[in-house]
């Protein structure tokens, strides 16, 4: 792994934000994890999950609507990942870690592993985000270029016109490819993992048989071969193109910065770490109730990526103190009023990356 540093001895940013959140709580006396805005979600994408699934399977229906459906559990899936999931991961879920551990095994559920997520995703890509040759979040190379110090090849010229289409893949090639070669390398692109006790390898194989028996065996046995394999496909493209696109929309788009992590030598950051995070970071629509509802607040990825253990639910409030500090410290925020606005933004970046280099 190169060894990369921030200058951290002079927070003055970082110090200066979180004493302004931290009055925010104890003015307010609120918890910073959960409460029933986050609960409530919970209620409703549990169960609404288990009914089209119990549909699906035990109901009579024409083919396009039960397509339609697939797609429908597919979208419900992604919101469990971006609600319950992420901030259980996070530990932001309860203020109860058995709470915590508990519902971060919803991961398991859509097909990947709580313990590799984790790491990948809490240490790796929160603590190096947007460094090239670290943060795997970026690292889809040789398919795509995401940053200027990736290499370029003769197919990046059309990776805009494909970019979405792969995206759509992404939890297909994470249940069958991406968590089984973490697992066996015991690597996050060029991390080491911290080493698995027993209880986690255990976890690992027994929630890959449950996914497998839950949605492969038991379809098919009930439904037949063909409406099983459209249907998995349906769900799967669905749930790979909604979450790879709010990921790909926190930092691969203009305005965020990209650094390059040198393979020899150990490098350090020029800012404190979290300088870093607000220059690396963007977010979309943050008033979009419907969007922050549905995403779990993920399209206020600077707050997130700033204060990762505090819940979703919280980031509209201290968006206002993250933008009042920036602008204090003379930091560049960037934010995108509307989805579709990130969207242009990302298909822009992903189209002029894949221009051959002068």
């Amino acid at each position: 792994m190169p060894k990369v540093t921030f200058n951290n001895k002079d927070k003055s940013f970082f110090n200066t934000l979180k004493s302004s959140v931290d009055q925010y709580f104890a003015t307010h006396n609120i918890k910073r994890t959960g409460n029933w805005a986050l609960y409530s979600k919970t209620a409703i994408l549990a169960p609404l999950a288990i009914l089209i699934y119990a549909f699906l399977l035990f109901l009579s229906m024409p083919v396009i609507v039960s397509i339609a459906l697939c797609c429908i559990l597919g979208f419900v899936l992604a919101s469990i990942g971006f609600n319950v999931m992420h901030d259980a991961c996070h530990g932001s879920y309860s203020s109860k870690g058995w709470v915590n551990e508990t519902m971060a095994l919803s991961s398991n559920l859509l097909g990947g592993n709580t313990y590799i997520w984790k790491f990948k995703h809490n240490i790796v890509h929160h603590t190096y985000t947007n460094i090239d040759g670290v943060d795997d979040d970026i690292a889809l190379s040789p398919l795509m270029r995401q940053c200027e110090t990736q290499k370029w090849l003769p197919p990046h010229r059309f990776q805009h016109y494909y970019g979405f289409v792969l995206y759509a893949f992404t939890s297909l090639a994470w249940f069958f490819v991406m968590d089984f070669t973490k697992y066996f390398n015991q690597k996050v692109h060029t991390t080491p993992m911290t080493k698995m006790d027993t209880k986690e390898h255990v976890i690992f194989w027994l929630s890959k048989f449950l996914y497998a028996a839950l949605f492969v065996v038991i379809p098919i046995l009930q439904l037949g071969w063909l409406p099983w394999m459209f249907g998995f496909i349906a769900l799967n493209l669905t749930l790979g193109l909604t979450l790879a696109v709010v990921f790909q929309l926190a930092h691969v788009v203009e305005d965020t910065d990209f650094v390059h992590a040198d393979q020899v030598e150990p490098m350090k950051i020029e800012n404190e770490w979290a300088i870093h995070q607000v220059r690396t970071t963007a977010n979309f629509a943050p008033r979009n109730k419907f969007i922050s509802w549905y995403v779990g607040g993920l399209n206020y990825q600077v707050e997130h990526h700033l204060f990762p253990r505090i819940s979703h639910i919280h980031y509209p409030a201290i968006n206002r103190i993250v933008k009042q500090t920036c602008a204090q410290f003379n930091i560049a925020y960037n934010e995108f009023p509307t989805m579709q606005q990130a969207i242009a933004s990302h298909y822009r970046m992903i189209r002029e990356l894949g221009k051959k280099p002068a």
